[in-house]
């Protein structure tokens, strides 16, 4: 395994990882009331999301054109992060939407 290979599989997990805190930072705003500052989180995390997708989507378009992607433990588990980052952003999204209707 290359140091190449893992810059991407650290790229993701890094992104998916902000993402996923700066969720959780937009859910205590909310909890606090503060929906200004939770919606200035959730664009913060929806660009990290961005961010981990692009990295994605670039070895998506390489393995389209012919040049394979090892798939390992690694690249399985930053493709975990992903998908928890993406459904804890969405769920996250739910409760703001909640503490807003109270």
């Amino acid at each position: 395994m290359d140091e190449a290979y893992m810059q991407v599989v650290m790229s993701i997990i890094m992104h998916a990882g902000n993402s996923k805190g700066l969720a959780h930072q937009a859910l205590d705003a909310a909890k606090q009331g503060d929906f200004d500052a939770a919606s200035d989180y959730m664009k913060q995390a929806n660009d990290a999301l961005a961010d981990a997708h692009n990295v994605q989507t670039d070895l998506l378009t390489k393995e389209a054109q012919g040049e394979h992607t090892e798939v390992n433990l690694y690249m399985v588990h930053a493709q975990d992060h992903l998908m928890n980052a993406i459904t804890y952003k969405d769920l996250v999204g739910e409760f703001i939407e909640l503490y807003q209707t109270k």
